[in-house]
């Protein structure tokens, strides 16, 4: 590079005063210019052990201004030039230099005051803040990297919020889990020893045994219904989607409920009309869906009251609901009734009777369809409706 700009300073010499002036500016040029290059790739080199960035801007400026006086006088003694014209070059080149630190240092300012308010803002990142206002006075790289840093301390925030959240949910599922596994735990452990220690008699000992298969069953569902809300969150689906008869399903599933439903002197019913559109999903799945909910709803449903189900076409999805006409829900707990094990109103739980997954894990299975589930407003009871998207 340098011998081309060398020879490209002789030619254009050449071209106005000769080719003789053409050939002593070209080495006057190299002569001037090799200690410059040289010397400025020594110092890029060592450059980190200044730490200022202004530094380094004066240095590089005072190490070329520096080198090529040295060069002038130098090539001024040999060529023989006058010492008037060779003390105005220099005069003229420290003038140069002069205005030049100064331009530098002026566009340095900027730059080095915008790189601070990054570091800092990086810094205070560091140590917790989750603010970004991270502010620079250009729109060049450096904003760019302001801009990037403001953004990466907005999502770090997002992210430490929904780590926390999940932190706070697991926590919760472990305390609900342990509480619900200590109950029948304790009972089975009490019944137990009473068998074991034939403190009881015949009649008794048969009584403890039927209450051990209760606590014995329920601990079942409860770990089946973990495991498989483990797997529906984990993403672990196979399932083999088919178009499912929305009429035969919810016909099917309230007539299997029927006998639960005569039990606590429930009416449950089915209203869904013979045109509604088929669904595109796994008829075991949406099945289950059902269950849990029509025996949520008969469970939180007075003797003489009713369960209705509902279906119907609402373009490219199909909407199933169920209703009941039991004590309902506050609006201020709907949302929250999909979180596991949930204790809402006066701490019971709304699903109190079974593993209190059940509508956590209706909404996994609804939502692994494509589909969303949510509770209907209601002046009475409550409403629970989800949608599936419609077989093509």
């Amino acid at each position: 590079m340098l011998a081309a700009a060398a020879a490209a300073g002789g030619g254009l010499t050449a071209f106005v005063y000769g080719a003789h002036d053409g050939r002593v500016t070209a080495l006057l040029l190299l002569l001037c210019g090799t200690p410059v290059i040289a010397l400025s790739h020594a110092f890029a080199r060592r450059q980190e052990r200044i730490r200022s960035l202004a530094r380094k801007f004066t240095l590089g400026i005072a190490l070329a201004i520096g080198l090529v006086l040295v060069a002038v006088g130098v090539v001024a003694a040999l060529m023989f030039v006058s010492p008037h014209d060779a003390f105005l070059m220099a005069i003229l080149l420290a003038f140069a230099g002069f205005l030049a630190a100064y331009s530098a240092s002026l566009l340095a300012r900027g730059l080095i005051e915008d790189i601070r308010a990054v570091r800092d803002g990086v810094v205070a990142v560091g140590h917790g803040r989750r603010i970004a206002d991270i502010v620079t006075g250009s729109s060049d790289e450096v904003g760019d990297l302001a801009e990037a840093a403001n953004r990466m301390t907005e999502q770090l925030s997002v992210r430490e919020g929904e780590r926390d959240a999940a932190e706070d949910a697991r926590r919760g599922v472990v305390a609900a889990v342990s509480h619900d596994l200590r109950t029948p735990l304790t009972s089975l452990r009490l019944l137990a020893a009473a068998i074991e220690d034939d403190v009881v008699d015949a009649g008794t000992r048969q009584r403890y045994v039927g209450q051990m298969s209760v606590h014995i069953r329920s601990l079942s569902a409860l770990i089946d219904d973990l495991f498989e809300l483990s797997r529906l969150q984990a993403g672990d689906i196979q399932w083999s989607m088919q178009q499912v008869r929305l009429d035969e399903l919810i016909e099917d599933t309230v007539e299997a409920m029927r006998p639960h439903a005569d039990a606590k002197m429930v009416m449950v019913a089915a209203q869904v009309p013979g045109g509604v559109a088929p669904a595109h999903a796994n008829p075991e799945k949406l099945q289950r869906v059902l269950f849990n909910l029509i025996q949520n709803a008969i469970r939180h449903t007075p003797p003489d009251g009713s369960v209705t189900v509902a279906a119907e076409s609402k373009g490219s999805v199909v909407e199933v609901e169920v209703a009941d006409t039991g004590e309902g829900l506050p609006p201020e707990e709907r949302e929250r009734a999909f979180e596991p094990f949930y204790r809402g109103g006066d701490a019971q739980a709304r699903t109190a009777g079974g593993s209190g997954l059940g509508l956590t894990i209706c909404r996994a299975i609804v939502e692994a369809h494509g589909g969303m589930i949510w509770f209907v407003e209601s002046r009475a009871g409550t409403r629970v409706r989800f949608c599936v998207p419609v077989a093509r």
